[in-house]
């Protein structure tokens, strides 16, 4: 896990219990759980990859209960945000965390056959090489015509639109020059070539991306 993130690109603070918050995903919550009932599976598997606090994955296994939802993490200290928050909910489709380093090639063994993947603000805090182990190994772990949606913030067609995004972008640089918000075009070959099909793409508050994919037939 890099040590090096500037403090604006993950700000969580300590509950009780155990329980970390994010003020972040506090915001885009309402929006996330739309866009998984809009586009996920009726029923399935389905893995979101760096569920961070917790507060996503609980929210999505209570409003879409047909899904068996699997949180995964490399951070210990969210890791145990994740079970206490599952605790307190006690949801039959939620299973325990699990710890998951999606930049590591061959991540995509440890959650075979998911139907549904939801990974949202982590593109931009990995490198490129990182980015494409991580799209590499969705595509591997997803069934055939399972879907994916990644939401996050990106260029469009290599401009940064917003002096928000100018200066949260020139923060991450200045931490770490390998990582930093990705181009959606970039992103686009990227998919396709991991037999990605895109369905849609959509804007979302804060000038988010959100791309929804589903895997197409690799033989």
């Amino acid at each position: 896990m890099r040590k090096n993130i500037p403090s604006t690109a993950s700000v969580v603070q300590e509950k009780r219990d155990g329980c970390l918050h994010s003020p972040a995903a506090e915001r885009n919550s309402a929006q996330i759980i739309e866009l998984v009932r809009s586009f996920a599976p009726e029923s399935g598997s389905a893995l979101e990859i760096a569920s961070g606090t917790g507060q996503h994955i609980v929210e999505l296994a209570a409003a879409v209960p047909n899904l068996i939802w699997q949180p995964s993490d490399i951070d210990e200290t969210r890791l145990n945000s994740i079970v206490s928050r599952s605790l307190a909910k006690q949801l039959p489709n939620l299973l325990p965390p699990i710890r998951l380093d999606v930049t590591d090639k061959g991540w995509s063994s440890f959650c075979p056959n998911q139907d549904f993947i939801l990974l949202v603000n982590l593109l931009h805090l990995v490198s490129e090489a990182e980015v494409k182990a991580i799209i590499c190994g969705i595509s591997q772990s997803l069934a055939e015509d399972g879907r994916c949606v990644i939401y996050g913030p990106f260029m469009r067609d290599g401009v940064l639109s917003s002096s928000g995004d100018r200066c949260f972008h020139q923060s991450l640089i200045e931490a770490d020059p390998n990582i930093g918000y990705k181009d959606d075009a970039w992103m686009l070959n990227l998919f396709r070539q991991q037999s990605l099909k895109i369905i849609k793409i959509l804007e979302m508050p804060a000038n988010n991306l959100a791309f929804v994919m589903e895997k197409g037939n690799t033989n």
